[in-house]
C-alpha cells in the first residue's frame, strides 16, 4: 500500500504524528513502523481537536472529539479552499491559545496538514519562514515538500485567497 500519491517520490511519515509546538500536532493517516510496514493512524481521544484536510473512514477520532473536515487537494487550490484553510488555521490557533492540543493532519502528514499548521503558527506570532522551518524540524523534512503551498504562506493567505479569485 501506498501512502504518498504516485507523482511522490517521499518517503512516508516515520511517526502517525508529531508535536510541532506545545498544543499542536501534524500528522496524517497513515505511517511506516521501525520495521518498515505501513501502519494506519488511528485517532482516539488523545486529541481535543482534530482538523482533517484528508478523511478515511475508521481513523477517527472519537465520538465526543471536536472534529473539522475539509478535505482538498494536496495541490493548486482554489478561494474557497484558501478561504477555508484561512478559517482552519484560525481555529486551531484560538484552540492552542486555550489550552487545548490540536492534531492537524492529511494524507501522510506533509503538505496540507503543514500549510494549515503553518498559518495557525502565524495567527500565534511566527513569520512563515520560521513557521515552515519548524514543522520540517519537527515532523519532517519532506512537510510543506509542495513548493506552491511554500509560495502561498510566504505571500500571505490573504493575498493569495485575493489573486486566485481573479481567476
Amino acid at each position: 500500500m501506498r501512502t504518498r500519491q504516485r507523482d511522490r517520490d517521499v518517503p512516508a511519515p516515520r511517526a502517525p504524528w508529531n508535536q510541532i509546538r506545545l498544543g499542536l500536532w501534524m500528522g496524517g493517516h497513515y505511517w511506516t513502523d521501525e520495521s518498515g510496514e505501513l501502519q494506519f493512524a488511528v485517532v482516539g481521544d488523545q486529541f481535543d481537536m482534530v482538523v482533517s484536510l484528508y478523511s478515511k473512514d475508521g481513523h477517527g477520532p472519537a465520538d465526543g472529539v471536536e472534529h473539522h473536515v475539509a478535505t482538498m487537494p494536496d495541490g493548486p487550490l482554489t478561494a474557497d479552499q484558501i478561504g477555508r484553510v484561512r478559517k482552519l488555521a484560525e481555529v486551531t490557533a484560538q484552540a492552542i491559545t486555550e489550552g487545548r492540543n490540536v492534531l492537524v493532519r492529511c494524507h501522510a502528514g506533509y503538505n496540507r496538514s503543514g500549510l494549515v499548521a503553518a498559518q495557525a503558527l502565524m495567527h500565534l506570532g511566527y513569520d512563515a519562514r520560521s513557521a515552515i522551518l519548524l514543522i520540517r524540524r519537527k515532523r519532517s523534512p519532506w512537510a510543506l515538500h509542495n513548493s506552491l503551498f511554500e509560495q502561498y504562506l510566504e505571500s500571505g493567505l490573504d493575498v493569495t485567497h485575493l489573486l486566485v479569485g481573479l481567476d
